[in-house]
């Protein structure tokens, strides 16, 4: 079975093994979404990209948070809703990226960047943040 999701070149920000913090404003930004709400909208984004959403990853520990990748410069551009985070080049926004195979617990990849889709659409991320907040679209069918 072929693997929809794997990128063609393997950007440089990912590691070859487990995985490692990049400061975030740098090759991405990143908007944590922490929760049943950052489960919500990564099942969303999911369903309306056909599963071509550009990276998002999961962590499994704490609040159980998303980390959507957008282009960099481009998450601080929004007004994101309570419970929905911002990580841009400032101080110490640091994101865990694990990489594309072997064992990286806590983390893992909810989507992969890919050749077409190097980022999360950060309009259409806003656009669905607020339509999951706005109307309580629940992510259980």
């Amino acid at each position: 079975m072929e693997q929809k999701n794997s990128p063609a070149l393997v950007p440089n920000w990912i590691p070859v093994s487990g995985h490692a913090l990049r400061h975030a404003g740098i090759h991405f930004d990143a908007v944590r979404i922490s929760g049943v709400l950052g489960e919500q909208v990564s099942y969303e984004i999911m369903q309306f990209t056909d599963f071509q959403a550009g990276p998002i990853i999961r962590s499994w520990i704490g609040m159980r948070s998303m980390y959507f990748l957008v282009e960099p410069g481009t998450a601080s551009a929004y007004r994101w809703p309570a419970g929905v985070d911002a990580l841009v080049r400032k101080g110490s926004d640091f994101i865990g990226v694990p990489a594309l195979r072997g064992p990286t617990y806590p983390l893992d990849w909810r989507s992969r960047p890919t050749a077409d889709d190097p980022f999360v659409d950060t309009a259409l991320l806003f656009e669905l943040v607020i339509r999951v907040v706005t109307d309580g679209i629940s992510a259980v069918r």
